[in-house]
C-alpha cells in the first residue's frame, strides 16, 4: 500500500511537472523549462518517499491495507443487479420529474401567471 501510495504521488507530480513546463513564459530557455520540470519531479519524488516513510502515515496505510482485506466485494451478478437497479430508479425519477414539471408549467399557464 505504501509502494503503491508513493508511485501515485509520483505520478501525480509527473502530470503536475508536464503540466507546468507547457505553461512556463515562452520567452525562458528549454533547458530551464526542462531544468524547472525535472526539479519539480525530483522534489515531489523525495518529499513522496519521506511521507510514506513518515511513522504515523505508514501506520495508518498499514490499517488502510488491514481494513481493505476485509471488505466483502459484490459477486459480478449482484453488481449487475444493483447497476439495473439504480439506472432504473434514476430513468423513473428523471421522468417523475418531467412529470411534475409539465404539470406545474401547464397549470401556471393555464391560470396566466407564465407566458411563454
Amino acid at each position: 500500500m505504501r509502494q503503491l501510495t508513493a508511485i501515485g504521488l509520483v505520478a501525480v507530480a509527473i502530470f503536475g511537472a508536464y503540466s507546468l513546463y507547457n505553461a512556463l513564459p515562452l520567452g525562458m530557455s528549454a533547458g530551464l523549462q526542462k531544468g524547472i520540470a525535472v526539479g519539480v519531479v525530483v522534489v515531489s519524488a523525495w518529499l513522496a518517499y519521506r511521507l510514506v516513510n513518515f511513522p504515523r502515515f505508514a501506520d495508518f496505510l498499514i490499517s488502510v491495507e488491514a481494513e481493505v482485506g476485509k471488505v466483502t466485494w459484490a459477486t459480478k451478478e449482484q453488481l449487475w443487479r444493483s447497476t439495473t437497479v439504480v439506472i432504473v430508479v434514476m430513468f423513473l425519477l428523471a421522468f417523475l420529474l418531467l412529470a411534475f414539471d409539465l404539470f406545474w408549467q401547464a397549470l401556471f399557464k393555464g391560470i396566466g401567471f407564465l407566458q411563454i
